[in-house]
């Protein structure tokens, strides 16, 4: 098959054996790959920058953040259409460097730099040659200069069209392609050639939704990505081609959470509960009214009639634990069991004490069980027969508690905390082991997912997007705002003097470290080597407590207890304090390394503190060196550092601060790839398209509010496409 493919691209004009066999290699295998190979960008002259403006634009950005050193934005990429007036070859005592002289008809010249490959580059690149340019360029001795850029030379034929107005499409050149002489311009050549013998053009959405969204053509989408006539019909194909790609995604997701809802029958729990009212009444502060409006929606999902499939969203701090264990209490009193899983043992012991001290103090009598790993036989033969027997109402542990053979009874409510992603597969499991405990096959349990890492709006319309969502956006009235501070190793005395001054106060503090032993390759605090230094050469005065990762969950407990007890006046951590701890007492949080640590993190341990009515701080250190541009540090690494800490100091705003780090690391390194159940989008980009998203997902809505299982005549054209690109993904339910 696979020759009989690359045999039938080569007869292509302008691609033969050898080209077709690279084309092959870079994954190109028939002529209707090529009319999808979509250009990666495109070079307009409207929107290129001269010399002279990009030379303005770098210098006055220099000037404002020499007044303000952390109002930093990362490097920006600039494309510029030029001519080399100039080659030289310069000898340094080590290297050779090659010197290219641009010009662009402004007032200045520009110098392109490479320093590696010096031989093979000046082959290519001559005098008089136009080229196109694109990269980040900096400001050397008064001199635009671009090292290593992307360039691409424009031909003579392509240089007139170009003068005219014309974009032109730049595609990605694989290394295959390079070796078999495809050049930008050649490629150019014989994409246009496969449109033009492509003959099968089908429509993927139905003409009367075409009409509607005003959409070109599938034809004239295609030909307009490849080659725009003006930027207008380039703007109008790349948007339905995103919209496209957003569309069938979130079809997906509305007709998967329209069948939870019209054929799966939940738990019928009804809303009024003495536990519940009791524990209420117990609290030694006030419910937000963003508590309780998240209370009533879970009450209605209970009694709907319907499985509740929830996501719980709220800053750190803002109270979702209660709202839990409120939700919890109605369910047991309605006669069922509960369970809820967290991510990390010491999560789940976190979660087990807090139930259990808010229970106690309300004078209930309702029994909480924990599953672990390292328990012993005995305990957990009798956590196991407490569960089997009813006796056990609240069930915590870790992802374990889906894995083991649990004996629950009537588990009817499963609460899975912290951002745990969990696809069809583990859904049905969880839902398999619920109707196995109610005894009722027909039967689903409530599902709520919690998250105190707030996601951006656009992940959650993505991976989240068949759950409700609800959201904690008011933190409870007697908090006062975390003030945070950026500071430099050379103030380290100063703030020693301040955590002093405040423990002697009767406050306690943390202090986090990246590693937790020292490592040759990083040159990272480690926590294990200065809690010896913190504890015996800054703080004697004060009892210092050690809590990593490494430790035995019964030590991370004792470590814990002890802190929240006062018996330590500072804790010395990682991260692993991240999630989990608290203690309204601790109101000084000290990041050493801060720079290394990801904005999500920051603001999951900056939320250890400021729990109580006290004013709380955050400080996070860094190197001196990263006041000022030093060579040995990636400038892009340096600047992404900046912002981070710049935007920690300006911000306690959890939701802020998550879509400043979704364009920073990307949708799959906040969800985490393999547990976001992230699709793959080729076009269409989370962090810039959020508006076509939004469209899409609103249209979809209206579809399938109109044909829930998109059984007319007139939608049978989406029903077969989200069949065929769906069909077998993790997430595809098969429609009715």
């Amino acid at each position: 098959m696979k020759k009989e493919q690359i045999s039938d691209l080569q007869y292509l004009k302008g691609v033969g054996p050898k080209r077709a066999k690279a084309l092959n290699e870079s994954g190109i295998i028939t002529i209707r790959d090529l009319v999808y190979y979509f250009p990666r960008s495109y070079i307009a002259r409207d929107e290129a920058k001269t010399i002279n403006q990009i030379f303005r634009e770098i210098a006055e950005t220099q000037n404002s953040q020499s007044q303000q050193i952390f109002d930093f934005t990362l490097q920006k990429e600039y494309t510029l259409i030029c001519k080399i007036t100039m080659k030289q070859v310069r000898q340094f005592s080590r290297k050779k460097l090659l010197q290219l002289t641009i010009y662009d008809g402004s007032s200045r010249y520009g110098r392109i730099n490479f320093w590696n490959r010096i031989e093979f580059f000046e082959k290519i690149y001559q005098s008089g040659q136009y080229i196109v340019v694109s990269g980040v360029p900096e400001i050397d001795y008064s001199v635009l200069t671009f090292t290593h850029p992307e360039i691409e030379i424009i031909e003579p034929d392509e240089m007139e069209n170009f003068q005219k107005g014309a974009i032109l499409p730049k595609y990605r050149i694989s290394d295959a392609m390079r070796r078999a002489g495809i050049t930008m311009n050649q490629l150019r050549s014989i994409i246009r050639n496969a449109i033009a013998n492509f003959k099968e053009f089908e429509e993927s959405l139905p003409q009367k939704y075409l009409d509607i969204l005003k959409f070109p053509s599938v034809y004239d989408t295609i030909r307009a990505l490849h080659f725009p006539k003006s930027p207008d019909e380039l703007s109008a194909a790349r948007y339905r081609i995103k919209f496209e790609e957003f569309f069938f995604y979130q079809l997906l997701l509305t007709l998967n959470k329209k069948k939870i809802q019209t054929t799966e029958r939940g738990v019928t729990i009804p809303a009024k509960s003495n536990l519940a009212r009791t524990l209420y009444a117990s609290l030694p502060f006030s419910l937000t009214n963003a508590q309780k409006r998240v209370i009533r929606e879970i009450c209605d999902d209970f009694g709907s009639a319907r499985p509740m499939n929830r996501l719980l969203q709220g800053d750190v701090g803002s109270g979702k634990t209660i709202v839990a264990l409120l939700t919890m209490l109605i369910a047991i009193d309605a006669g069922y069991q509960v369970a809820i899983m967290a991510p990390t043992e010491i999560l789940a012991e976190q979660h087990f004490l807090s139930f259990k001290k808010f229970i106690e103090n309300a004078k209930l009598d309702i029994e909480i069980v924990q599953v672990v790993s390292g328990q012993k036989a005995s305990l957990r033969r009798k956590v196991f027969d407490d569960i089997a027997t009813g006796r056990a109402k609240i069930i915590v542990g870790t992802h374990a508690l889906f894995q083991n053979d649990i004996p629950f009874n009537k588990l009817a409510y499963v609460i899975i905390d912290e951002q745990h992603r969990f696809g069809v597969s583990q859904r049905a499991e969880l839902i398999e082991i619920a109707r196995k405990s109610l005894g009722d096959e027909n039967l689903s349990p409530h599902i709520l997912v919690m998250s105190a890492t707030p996601i951006p709006r656009t992940l959650t319309m993505t991976a989240y997007g068949e759950l409700d969502v609800s959201i904690i956006n008011e933190l409870p009235k007697n908090r006062k705002p975390i003030l945070t501070k950026v500071a430099f190793d050379d103030t380290r005395d100063e703030i020693y003097s301040f955590i002093r001054s405040e423990i002697k106060n009767g406050r306690q503090a943390y202090i986090v470290y990246p590693l937790v032993e020292k490592s040759e390759k990083l040159e990272l605090k480690a926590a294990t080597e200065h809690f010896e230094f913190i504890q015996r050469e800054v703080f004697s005065e004060f009892a210092c407590g050690l809590l990593h990762g490494q430790m035995f969950w019964y030590e991370k407990e004792e470590a814990m207890q002890k802190f929240a007890g006062g018996e330590f006046q500072i804790l010395v951590a990682t991260t692993v304090i991240e999630v989990g701890i608290d203690v309204p007492n601790a109101t000084i949080m000290l990041i050493e390394d801060a720079e290394r640590f990801g904005l999500s993190q920051l603001h999951q341990l900056r939320g250890r503190v400021g729990r109580g009515s006290e004013q709380s701080y955050c400080i996070l250190l860094t190197k001196d060196k990263f006041k000022s541009k030093m060579k040995n540090i990636d400038e892009n690494e340096r600047l992404a550092a900046l912002v981070r800490l710049r935007t920690m100091e300006r911000t306690n705003n959890g939701f802020e601060i998550a879509e400043v780090d979704l364009k920073l690391r990307g949708p799959g390194d906040i969800l985490g790839k393999r547990q976001s159940g992230l699709p793959e989008f080729k076009y269409a980009d989370l962090v810039e398209d959020r508006e076509i998203l939004e469209a899409a997902r609103s249209f979809a809505a209206k579809i399938i509010e109109d044909d829930p299982n998109l059984s007319k005549s007139e939608n049978s054209l989406l029903k077969n496409q989200v069949e065929q690109k769906f069909s077998s993904s993790e997430n595809f339910y098969g429609i009715a």
